[in-house]
């Protein structure tokens, strides 16, 4: 009885410290300022596990937006600073394609490789406008696995005003804040401390019911088409 105890124990404290499968409500800190998401984990199960793997295990610490589309994405999770370096996050498998939600402004969604539909990783971008006519629909849409919530979208715009520079695929629509066109042209100031940096993902909420409040816009493709009439 005293091992099963034990055993017992064990198991609660293991749940009780994994992430991975009750972690909802995440905060990003960035230099403009944090700001929360939250995960639909119950309606994207393994894309929240899958970005929660890469949160837990740090691979997000010093990650960087490194691509932004005025009106249309800022994109993140592919890069972080290492000993000064740009260096790729290194990735686990793919996660299978979970397309239940629409890419409607504020979403956040996996990126992934072009007709691939099951290739997503640990890139990830916030839509910027309502992407739904195009992510919901391409590469066997795009899947979304969170909403930015409250003030948010603030930091989100204020960092997506900022100039982009190119430094060659794929940072060739890389956000800058107090970076000009004769630094580029010079490129001797560091650009360490210009990028859209992300200190950090941090779980503020461990609960699966956050979400039970939202009401995330469905994938288009899943909507039922208007009834032609008839009985």
């Amino acid at each position: 009885m005293k091992n099963l105890l034990k055993i017992c124990s064990f198991t609660l404290l293991i749940s009780a410290l994994s992430p991975l499968s009750h972690a909802t409500i995440v905060q990003f800190q960035t230099p403009a300022g944090d700001f929360e998401v939250n995960l639909f984990d119950q309606g994207t199960p393994q894309t929240v596990d899958n970005f929660l793997r890469y949160v837990s295990e740090g691979h997000y610490e010093d990650a960087i937006f490194h691509r932004s589309v005025s009106g249309f994405v800022l994109q993140g999770g592919g890069f972080q600073h290492i000993d000064f370096q740009v260096t790729p996050i290194a990735t686990f498998p793919s996660v299978t394609n979970e397309p239940e939600f629409s890419n409607v402004r504020g979403t956040i969604a996996m990126a992934k490789l072009g007709s691939q539909p099951d290739s997503a990783t640990s890139q990830w971008f916030i839509n910027l406008d309502d992407n739904s006519a195009n992510l919901d629909i391409t590469n066997e849409g795009f899947t979304v696995f969170g909403v930015v919530t409250g003030n948010g979208m603030g930091v989100i715009d204020n960092i997506a005003s900022w100039p982009t520079f190119n430094f060659g695929s794929p940072l060739n629509e890389q956000p800058l804040r107090d970076y000009t066109a004769e630094d580029y042209q010079n490129q001797t100031v560091p650009l360490a401390e210009h990028q859209a940096l992300i200190y950090n993902i941090v779980v503020l909420d461990a609960s699966e019911t956050t979400a039970d409040t939202l009401s995330p816009a469905i994938n288009i493709t899943l909507i039922d088409p208007p009834s032609t009439g008839g009985s």
